[in-house]
């Protein structure tokens, strides 16, 4: 039975960057994933400069094998409504493909992968964790999304007791017609809150790719609120009324929702798989990496894989992301109907839009790229 410092349970940014960040700790990791990669994730797919630079990805040297997109612009509505459009002048932020985003990554680990592998056993000895019957660990790290078998380990686990986003989306190769035909222009996404303010759609042109979606909190009739929206923008010429492929559903916790534990003796969750996502946006990507280099600083300095000796991680994600039980009052709290009764107006506000909506919700330019200790490495 082979042993290992800290087994990561799913190959996304989160466990990837987990694994890279370790580099030189003299940790002996392993890293599973349940698919092949490059495999197809479902995502909108953007991230900003400073996630780019925490995970020390020169831009130029991205593009020259993959999708980068830049985006200087942002277009955003109420559905029913005639959208706002404001320019950032500069590149605020980047379109990705998660499929070629995630293999990137993780071919920058330079530790144990085993991929197309799923967990079908976890059992509990001594101190220590058996996984599949076939690997040693003191720690086990959930990065495996909002369903990760680890997280199934801390407090009541994944289910129907959480409140969750579900969304829809499709991406896909546009033709040379469909491309010629299609409004939505790559440096500018579109982003059409629902009127009740349940959640959001999304046009995001990457390059020859086009990806389109719907998120709410509420999924009740989450499939007829797709419809409409696509049926709206197909007639507006938004998109193009020939889409290909079904549109592929994902599921996971906002931030301030979320409940889930973050540790326990010889278990840690970073990512989705610890319900980390930006409350406004719904944004993982940032948050996942965050969280890893995080963890990263704590199991470098850690004497063993006790809750006492991981807690310094939940304590840095507080900080970081703040105290879930004040993020709950935190933000545009009003009444329900105040909210949509202010809702329509303010979305055609050029300042709410671009400072609050864009800068905020989705950029989080007020939040400062993260310090870590190991930078530099």
């Amino acid at each position: 039975m082979d042993y290992y410092d800290l087994i990561i349970v799913g190959a996304g940014p989160a466990g990837s960057t987990l694994a890279w960040a370790l580099k030189n700790s003299g940790k002996r990791v392993l890293v599973l994933d349940k698919q092949p990669f490059p495999r197809d994730k479902t995502c909108a797919g953007w991230v900003t400069p400073v996630v780019l630079d925490s995970l020390e990805i020169d831009p130029e040297d991205y593009r020259a094998q993959h999708t980068l997109q830049p985006i200087r612009r942002f277009r955003i509505g109420m559905m029913g409504q005639p959208a706002v459009e404001n320019d950032h002048g500069d590149v605020v932020s980047y379109g990705i493909r998660r499929c070629e985003f995630d293999h990137y990554l993780l071919s920058r680990v330079d530790t144990d992968c085993k991929l197309n592998t799923a967990v079908t056993s976890l059992q509990r000895d001594d101190r220590h964790w058996l996984v599949n019957e076939r690997w040693r660990t003191p720690l086990l790290v959930g990065a495996g999304g909002h369903f990760c078998p680890v997280a199934r380990l801390l407090g009541d686990g994944p289910g129907r007791h959480e409140t969750v986003v579900a969304a829809k989306e499709v991406e896909f190769q546009l033709s040379p017609q469909q491309a010629e035909n299609c409004a939505a222009r790559g440096d500018t996404p579109e982003l059409w809150f629902c009127r009740d303010l349940k959640g959001y759609a999304w046009i995001f042109r990457k390059g020859r790719y086009l990806n389109i979606g719907l998120g709410r909190e509420d999924n009740h009739k989450l499939s007829e609120h797709l419809a409409r929206f696509v049926a709206d923008m197909q007639a507006d010429g938004r998109i193009p009324a020939d889409l290909p492929g079904r549109f592929k559903g994902h599921a996971y916790l906002l931030y301030d929702h979320a409940e889930r534990p973050l540790l326990d003796d010889g278990v840690l969750l970073v990512g989705d798989a610890a319900g980390l996502a930006y409350t406004q946006s719904g944004e993982g990507i940032r948050p996942a990496v965050e969280s890893s280099l995080l963890a990263a600083e704590v199991l470098r300095l850690a004497p063993d894989a006790s809750a006492r000796s991981l807690q310094p991680y939940g304590e840095a994600i507080a900080e970081r992301f703040g105290t879930r039980s004040l993020q709950r009052h935190d933000g545009w709290q009003l009444p329900d109907w105040v909210r949509t009764s202010l809702a329509g107006r303010l979305m055609r506000s050029h300042w709410f839009t671009r400072k609050v909506v864009t800068e905020k919700w989705f950029l989080h330019q007020q939040v400062p790229p993260l310090a870590l200790a190991s930078q530099g490495r």
